[in-house]
């Protein structure tokens, strides 16, 4: 029997095949893909194109992830912590509805810009196949880190270091 990470994952990937959209993975030196997402906790849209010139932290999640869950605490200490110094974070929920998406950021009082990706076209751009993802955009505008999968608070620490 699979677990609900495990199912949730073998989902994105028979999708993905049943599809026949493959899924893109940024790596360190790429130009992440662009994106446009309504807002949950600000009303409008966020684009990438907005971030331009910002260090900037992307982080995918939903509210039945319990990595997400366990990580959200530090993303929230780490916008407070950086976001003088310049730094942006972006948090995507990934296939959920604005309810569920404004109240994981209203539990975990993140006060940064939260999209809802309620399609998966963001998440398959990015290669969501599980969640947490982390991306991590330098002020250029190129990946410095990408990570599928639970970051400690101090890897976190040392990729947004990085891109400051």
């Amino acid at each position: 029997m699979l677990g609900p990470i495990r199912f949730v994952s073998f989902v994105f990937a028979f999708a993905a095949i049943a599809t026949g959209s493959a899924l893109a993975v940024p790596h360190a030196g790429d130009a992440p893909p662009a994106f446009s997402l309504a807002r949950v906790n600000g009303g409008g849209t966020l684009s990438l194109a907005a971030l331009r010139g910002k260090p900037t932290y992307i982080n995918f999640f939903a509210s039945w992830c319990p990595p997400c869950n366990a990580e959200a605490p530090s993303v929230g200490e780490f916008y407070k912590k950086y976001h003088k110094r310049g730094l942006a974070i972006v948090g995507v929920d990934e296939l959920e509805d604005t309810a569920k998406a404004l109240g994981f950021a209203k539990k975990y009082r993140w006060s940064f810009p939260v999209v809802l990706d309620d399609n998966g076209n963001m998440g398959r751009d990015y290669g969501a196949l599980a969640l947490p993802v982390h991306v991590f955009i330098d002020k250029r505008g190129t990946v410095s880190t990408y990570r599928l999968g639970e970051m400690s608070s101090s890897e976190i620490d040392e990729a947004i270091r990085k891109i400051l």
